[in-house]
This record gives C-alpha cells, structure tokens and sequence, in this order.
C-alpha cells in the first residue's frame, strides 16, 4: 500500500509543478462550458426555445391589434416590449433598434388594421352569397391589409420563416373566426330574402328569419394537436449538455500529460531505476491510475461548480445532476479510467514526447467531433453517425446525457458502462504488450 500511495503522491507532484498542464485540464474545459452554454443559450433565445424580447407597436388600438397582442402574450415563446423607458414605441424608432440588433424582430399593426379586415371579410361574404344566388361574380375586393414585421438584418433562414408562418397561421385563426361570425349573421338574413323573392312573400318585421345559425360556431376547433406526456419533469437546459460533454472533452486530454510523464520517465532514465526498486510494474501503473483518476474527478467537480454558480451569475441555468448519485459516481469513473487507459496507451506506444503531443491532442479532438461534442450526432451525415458509435468520447457523453438530462438511472447506462470498460481494458493490454515486447526488446540488445 506504501509504494502504491507514494507512486500516487509523486505523479501528483509531478502534475501540480506542470502548471501550462493544469491549465489544459482545468481552464480549458471551463472556460469552454462558459463560452458554449452563454452562446447556446442566446441561440435558444433566438429560436423560440425561451422567452424572446420582441418589439410590438399597436397603430391600430381596436380588436384586431388586442388580439393579436393577447395571442402572442400567451404562447410564452415571445415577450412583447411596448415601452421604452415608460414611452411608447413609435416605428422610426423601431427600425433603428432593430437595424442595430438590440432587438432580433419588431411587429407593426398599421392603424385601421380592424376595419379594413372587418371590411374585407363582409365584401367576401356579400360576393360570395349575390354571387351564388345571381350567378354573377363578385366585385373587385379592396386592398389586402398587411401586418409589417422588421427583422434584424443578420437574422435569416429558418428564424425568419419560422416567425412568419407562426404570425400567418395566427390570421389565418382569426380570420376563419371573424368570417363565421359574420357568415352566422348575414347568411339567414340573405336566405331569408331570397326565399322571399321567389315566393313573393312580403317580408314581416317583426319575424325572424327562417333559420338561423350559432354565432359561436366558427369558434369551435375540429381538432387539435396534444403533445404526449414525457418522463422528464423539467425541460432538459443548455447547461446540462454543455457540462456533460466539456467534462467529458477536458477528460480524455489527461493524455497529454499522462503521456508526457511516461515518455519523459523512459528517455531520462527515471523508469529504469524505478524498476530496480522491490515494487511490480502493476504497482506503478496502478498508482498512475489512481492519481490521474483522481485528476480528472477534480476537472469533473470543477466544471460542475462552474456550472452550478459560476454560469447562473451569467444569466444562464442552473446545472442539475439528475437523479442517481450512485450511477453519476460509476459514469464519471468509468470514464476517466477510459482516458486514462488510453493516456498509457499513448505514452507507451510513443517514442518520443511530440510524438505524443501532436497525436494526442489532435485524436482526441476528433473523437469529440465525432462522438457530438461540438456538434449533435444526429445532425451529421449518416456515414459520420454510424462512426460515431466507435467514439469514447460519444460513450462517455451518451451516459453522462442520459443521467443529466433524461434522469436515467444505473441500469440505463449499462451498454455504455461496458463500452467504456472493454475500452479501458485494451488500451491496458495493448499498452502492456508494448511495454513487454520493448522491454524484451532493450533485455535481448542489453545481453
């Protein structure tokens, strides 16, 4: 237990005086988890998956500009700003602020929006019944009214279609029930008068109309669409992906160093004379293990302390960890012993420290790109996902996400539990056939 303790202690020590190394593993991932949660969060903002500040100018001040407020109030994706200051928003002012990007969109309602709608919907209704009951079509309709939406001028694509569409199936709903509302009270009355005309009845003013229609009919939905019940209690955040995935990034680069270490104690003589001393091989390696697990626990807490204080005292959300400490424990273990496995891996197979400083860094980032670190698997091509599947990093990911995110529970990550295993168990065997074959190979030129 001694030399296992004390091989501990001194790779510790070894770290702690490599400070461009804690560096790499401690700032990096931190600042990363910071800089990506901040810029998601505002993307998020952007496309309607938060509440998004939106300039509204009312011109109008009837029922159709109320409703239209009300409508947007309610969906919660939008918060509509009024005022500036307690003073209203006039739309040259509109414009600037939106042509400087303080805001991303600002929606006018021109005024006599109302009559002009009211207006149109009666002409339609009017020349649609003269003309179904004459046979002649309808006069010339007036000037289509217009709602004026300006829009940031880098926002684009998918954004800007979105809001549209989302306004254009609004006036499409109210438009529908401001037509059957009028239809409910002019139809009978057209009825009636035709029915009256062909029989050469005199109509009586005091009667009703020969039927009638429920004003409130057009009001009533068909259909609907109900999203279905999810298992999650809260809605997933940026954070929580952002410190899965970084962790997991910040990690597998205990290579670097691990490697390092490894190449350095073999071309300075270092290793030779620690195998002269009365402790196995097995007992180095297990106290390299043991430090540098150790290691990458304390990148994982920081970057969990990050997220819990550090990202909140920016605006973004609170990291929550999910449900089951005890599998968060197996997961984040589980992977550093992967990266670890694989930082011995690198160091043994390496014959030189740039070697391992170029091939290292640069596997590493491209088993994260691959495995949806920086960007979701699902948005790869389909070729990239199904390589994706080989990545640790992906693994690591998946398992930390799935507790995070989708509150899973121990047995959940099992498949990923195993992946990484079999992954830190090659890594150690292929790292300790090199050794003994290089071993053997320094043994046979020494004889």
């Amino acid at each position: 237990m001694i030399p296992l303790l004390a091989t501990m202690f001194k790779e510790l020590l070894l770290l702690v005086r490599d400070r461009s190394g804690l560096l790499v593993l401690f700032v990096m991932p931190a600042v990363l988890v910071v800089v990506v949660s901040l810029v998601q969060e505002n993307v998020l903002k952007s496309t309607g998956e938060t509440a998004m500040d939106i300039l509204f100018i009312d011109q109008d001040h009837q029922d159709f500009g109320e409703r239209i407020q009300k409508e947007l109030g309610a969906s919660g994706a939008v918060k509509l700003v009024t005022t500036l200051d307690g003073q209203p928003i006039d739309a040259e002012q509109s414009e600037t602020l939106v042509g400087k990007g303080r805001y991303q969109v600002c929606i006018v309602i021109p005024s006599g929006t109302t009559e002009a709608v009211q207006q149109r919907a009666m002409d339609q209704i009017s020349h649609s019944i003269s003309g179904a009951v004459s046979g002649a079509p309808g006069a010339e309709e007036a000037a289509l009214p217009h709602l004026i939406v300006h829009f940031d001028p880098l926002i684009h694509g998918a954004f800007r279609s979105s809001v549209l569409n989302a306004l254009k199936q609004m006036l499409l709903a109210m438009e529908l029930e401001m037509k059957a509302k009028m239809l409910a009270e002019t139809l009978p009355v057209q009825f009636d008068l035709a029915l009256q005309a062909l029989t050469g009845r005199l109509p009586d003013p005091g009667s009703a109309p020969l039927f009638q229609l429920d004003a409130g009919w057009g009001t009533r939905r068909l259909m609907d669409v109900v999203a279905g019940q999810s298992r999650l209690k809260k809605l997933p955040t940026s954070v929580q992906h952002n410190v899965s995935a970084w962790a997991v990034f910040g990690m597998f680069f205990i290579v670097l160093p691990l490697g390092g270490v490894i190449i350095r104690e073999r071309q300075d003589g270092t290793f030779v004379r620690l195998r002269t001393l009365p402790v196995p091989y097995l007992t180095i390696l297990l106290g390299k293990l043991m430090a540098y697990v150790t290691v990458c626990w304390g990148q994982f807490l920081f970057i969990v302390l990050v997220g819990k204080v550090g990202l909140p005292l920016l605006g973004a959300p609170v990291l929550t960890l999910g449900s089951d400490p005890v599998a968060l424990i197996v997961v984040v273990t589980s992977i550093a012993l992967a990266a670890c496995g694989y930082g011995i891996m690198l160091g043994t197979l390496a014959r030189t420290f740039e070697q391992a400083s170029m091939f290292g860094p640069v596997s590493v980032v491209c088993a994260a790109a691959l495995g949806g670190i920086m960007v979701p698997v699902y948005a790869m091509p389909h070729l990239m996902q199904k390589i994706s599947l080989f990545s640790p990093l992906a693994w690591g990911l998946n398992a930390l996400v799935e507790i995070f995110v989708r509150e899973g529970t121990l047995r959940s990550v099992l498949p990923e539990l195993g992946y990484l295993t079999a992954f830190f168990a090659v890594t150690l065997i292929i790292a300790w056939i090199a050794f003994r074959r290089r071993d053997y190979q320094v043994g046979a030129t020494a004889y």
